[in-house]
């Protein structure tokens, strides 16, 4: 900036503004109340923006973006029995809907069958249930496979390690070979071990294991299957701010890509077929700049430290679902103004993805009405706001890079502090990875208290005496468990034992586990049984609380 400029700015904010007047954004970085030229003197175009769909891909991860291709719209669905999810799909897919998104019940996700004990206060609540190889054909019945991307979600690796071969199997019953599947599984250790943790659930280093062996398998022959999806949005959810989001999902993605290279896969076969999943939330222009910050990132990892070069390996591409945890069960239909905001920072940030999160999630399982709502919400912002017009509309704002660039240097650093740990696994078993979530979200509900943190209806413009609704989820632990036992009495019980038997000499050798999986979920082996296994041979861990 030049001096008589600069001076100027200098004259303004202390005319207007008292020294220690700054502001933050959500995770911390300091916001002045005014920015300019100074605040980006150090930025280069070509090295830090560049063009739409070129390195760095700050502005993009394809040429025309929007004014080509639209997003997926691909809303969230998930409960009861696989027939009523069924259900919801099919509606879906019918209001408009360009892709599918299943979420699964706590105890499919965990690893135990719909009429184990675990079970019994969860099952078909808060996604749908699977147990065998019929629900998933069930599941998707009457859904073209080999022409609808399905994604995958809230699969933890000991789940996903299963459901890929349950998915593969009814596929190819179906008369769709697995080079026809399209879509992502979630297949993240740290949802396992971090996030959404089982009663007993499985040591980090095994289910990273897992997720590796589900990778290395889908890259070798499903190949238009993102085998992984590096999830940000649940570490969002526990509590870690955009800097901790975008740290721990990329110190994520650099031990994947690590692990494929000792399994002998180069950079160029696993690069392009990795994915992420981010959260959307309040404050808007500090989304964008992560989405921003986590595409340069990523370009220079591929092309620095992995030596890849397909540029198809630079692009980081992304799926973003508006945050839940943000919603209110106070005031809930505000719900809806929350929700299209984050989905206008997905869309500003370039996603090539999105759910927009139903304004009565934080009550109970969505409507057939809410939903529509939340899908509407996206159609709407395609369509009648003109925000596809251009590419990165926010590019040269003054803010918006330097807070880019700010986002970047940060996760730089806390991608720093997990190597100084010993990488993702390392910190995730001694308890740092948990100890940083609890800090920043215990943070986060100390200044919701105390005022700091502005939330309509919570602790400002709050009605006290307004009644709240009341929502009843269904439940589908009778239905399902009957038809599991029902299952178990005409199976080929011997069969079965074969399998899993065979399965267990190979996560004892140390082998790939996906054919063994795959074989004994066709012979009829239930989820909980498999999962059995895992914890028997791979073992279970004590989840450190407050780090080492």
């Amino acid at each position: 900036m030049e001096a008589p400029l600069k001076a100027e700015f200098a004259r303004w904010r202390a005319k207007h503004f008292a020294p220690d007047d700054d502001r933050t954004t959500a995770a911390g970085i300091p916001v002045k109340p005014l920015y300019g030229p100074e605040d980006v003197a150090e930025l280069d175009y070509g090295r830090d923006l560049g063009l739409p769909g070129e390195p760095p891909f700050t502005r993009g991860p394809y040429p025309t973006m929007y004014r080509r291709r639209a997003w997926t719209l691909r809303p969230l669905a998930g409960y009861g029995t696989p027939e009523d999810t069924n259900e919801r799909l099919r509606y879906l897919l019918a209001k408009g809907a360009t892709g599918l998104n299943i979420t699964f019940d706590y105890p499919s996700l965990r690893g135990y069958d719909s009429d184990a004990p675990e079970a019994r206060a969860d099952a078909g609540l808060g996604g749908v249930a699977i147990d065998y190889l019929d629900d998933v054909a069930r599941l998707f019945a009457g859904i073209p496979l080999d022409q609808v991307s399905v994604s995958l979600v809230t699969c933890n690796p000991g789940m996903a390690a299963i459901t890929m071969p349950m998915y593969v199997a009814a596929a190819r019953a179906a008369g769709v070979p697995p080079d026809r599947l399209a879509g992502t599984c979630q297949n993240d250790f740290l949802m396992e071990c971090a996030v959404t943790t089982a009663p007993q659930p499985l040591a980090p280093a095994a289910s990273f294991r897992l997720s590796c062996d589900t990778v290395e398998y889908c890259l070798r022959h499903l190949p238009r299957w993102n085998p992984i999806s590096f999830v940000g949005y649940n570490l969002e959810e526990a509590g870690a701010t955009a800097v901790q989001e975008l740290g721990l999902v990329l110190a994520h993605a650099r031990a994947v890509m690590r692990e494929l290279q000792r399994r002998g896969l180069e950079p160029d076969q696993a690069a392009p077929r990795l994915s992420f999943f981010f959260s959307a939330s309040n404050d808007l222009f500090e989304q964008v700049a992560k989405y921003r910050a986590a595409r340069r990132i990523w370009h220079r990892m591929m092309r620095e430290e992995f030596g890849a070069q397909d540029s198809r390996s630079w692009v980081l591409r992304f799926h973003v679902q508006t945050s839940g945890v943000a919603l209110t069960a106070q005031q809930p239909e505000v719900n809806v103004v929350r929700s299209a905001y984050h989905a206008l920072a997905a869309v500003l940030g370039g996603a090539q993805s999105l759910h927009v999160s139903a304004f009565d999630e934080a009550l109970g399982l969505p409507t057939e009405e809410t939903i529509t709502l939340a899908l509407r919400t996206q159609q709407v912002l395609l369509h009648e706001t003109n925000v596809t017009a251009t590419i990165d509309p926010l590019g040269g704002s003054y803010y918006v890079e330097r807070l880019t660039g700010e986002m970047e240097a940060r996760a730089l650093d806390f991608l720093g502090a997990v190597e100084a740990e010993g990488g993702i696994v390392v910190a995730t078993e001694r308890g740092w990875v948990h100890a940083e979530l609890a800090r920043s979200a215990y943070e986060h509900q100390l200044g919701v208290k105390d005022g700091r943190l502005k939330v309509v209806g919570v602790n400002c413009f709050v009605e006290p005496d307004r009644p709240r609704p009341v929502f009843a989820q269904p439940v589908a632990a009778p239905r399902q468990g009957e038809r599991l036992q029902r299952w178990r009495q005409v199976r080929d019980g011997d069969a079965v034992e074969r399998a899993l038997d065979r399965l267990e000499v190979v996560l004892s050798s140390g082998d790939n586990t996906f054919s063994a999986v795959l074989e004994a979920v066709e012979a009829g082996a239930t989820l909980g049984e498999v999962h059995r296994r895992f914890r028997e041979i791979l073992g279970v861990w004590a989840m450190p609380l407050f780090g080492r």
